[in-house]
């Protein structure tokens, strides 16, 4: 679809000085497509004034003249205290304040680099998920849903010592599969994992977890880490081979389970895997818009106990959650529709941001005349 205009993110500082000569993210990026530019600052943190002022300097003179104004975000308090403040930066910079957001209360919106680990409900009939956070995990909001369900507490932990039972462990994505596997096995998340199991706990790998469930992991080429092979959990059998070509597509389709279940999500992964445990999938997917063109996702262990996909965004649908959730015996969570809620949370924050900066300040960035 076309659009008349684009609002782009950046990455990071705009004034990574290690990185100039081949950013893509944020001032070069700028540089390149000739648009405005507006510098956030979290005053939550603390340091806004050094922050904004520091960033700027560091610019070259053709970014500071792409700089159109400053915005602080997260601001606690009386904002009369903060005016002198504001006034002075802008004499210092010549840069206009478009605004100051406030802290905003109960949001719940998809955390960039952090973990959210705040639950919106806690309930002592829920079923209990616990994430192991290993060094290089990724994806994490994959589970944004879980933490949310009224019927599940979900928890992120690190340290095994503090695992305390669970009906259901997930493996998350990783940023370095075969070195996050190592990091499993060595820190005790492997017995624990087996434990778990011999128990009647339930367990699924999202991507590089589900990576991790096989017999091995092949990386001839060094992609995630130096060349060699690594011993997977051995819960599932296949093996899995990186590739220098990552697949990145949005899929849907159903579960193999109940084909009434529909699926959407991603992939984002270098890794290829093969072996019997594939020929009993979890899911029939094809890529978004091209239905013609089907193949398997993941694979159900015999026993009933481990499930493994590549697919991210997972549990968004009610459908998947749900039945995975009836898997762990509970069979009367109710739904949670997070694309609504997702939504919903984007226009709270979306009227809190148009309350503080005004219309006319985006229109003039946009070259567009107010009331278009």
């Amino acid at each position: 679809a076309l659009h008349e205009n684009i609002i782009v993110e950046g990455a990071g500082s705009p004034a990574e000085i290690n990185l100039r000569d081949r950013d893509i993210a944020n001032m070069g990026f700028a540089e390149v497509a000739d648009c405005p530019v507006i510098i956030v600052a979290d005053i939550d943190r603390g340091g806004v004034f050094a922050h904004l002022v520091g960033t700027y300097e560091l610019l070259s003179d053709t970014e500071k003249q792409r700089i159109k104004g400053f915005v602080i975000n997260r601001f606690r308090g009386d904002i009369a205290l903060l005016r002198p403040g504001l006034d002075w930066l802008e004499k210092r910079c010549g840069v206009p304040v478009l605004g100051v957001i406030p802290y905003i209360q109960d949001l719940y919106i998809e955390a960039e680099d952090a973990i959210d680990v705040r639950q919106k409900h806690f309930a002592n009939d829920a079923i209990k998920v616990v994430i192991p956070v290993y060094p290089r995990a990724s994806n994490h909001t994959d589970f944004d849903v879980l933490r949310l369900h009224p019927k599940v507490n979900l928890e992120y932990q690190r340290n095994p010592e503090k695992f305390s039972g669970a009906d259901l462990i997930i493996l998350p994505g990783s940023k370095s599969v075969r070195d996050d596997l190592a990091w499993l096995r060595e820190s005790g998340w492997e017995k624990l994992v087996e434990k778990h199991l011999r128990f009647g706990g339930k367990l699924i790998g999202i991507c590089g977890g589900f990576q991790m469930l096989g017999e091995k992991i092949h990386d001839p080429h060094g992609i995630e880490s130096t060349p060699g092979s690594s011993t997977g959990l051995g819960l599932l059998a296949m093996e899995t081979t990186l590739a220098e070509e990552k697949t990145l597509r949005n899929v849907e389709g159903f579960s193999h389970i109940d084909k009434r279940v529909k699926v959407e999500g991603y992939e984002i992964h270098a890794g290829c895997s093969d072996g019997k445990a594939l020929k009993k999938p979890w899911f029939v997917m094809s890529a978004t818009g091209r239905p013609e063109r089907v193949f398997d996702d993941g694979a159900l262990a015999d026993d009933d106990q481990v499930r493994g996909s590549y697919i991210h965004g997972l549990f968004d649908r009610a459908g998947v959650l749900d039945e995975v959730l009836r898997w762990c015996g509970l069979h009367d969570a109710g739904s949670l529709d997070y694309a609504v809620f997702r939504d919903n949370q984007l226009d709270y924050l979306a009227d809190c941001v148009e309350n503080e900066i005004a219309y006319q300040s985006w229109c003039r960035l946009l070259s567009v005349e107010p009331g278009v």
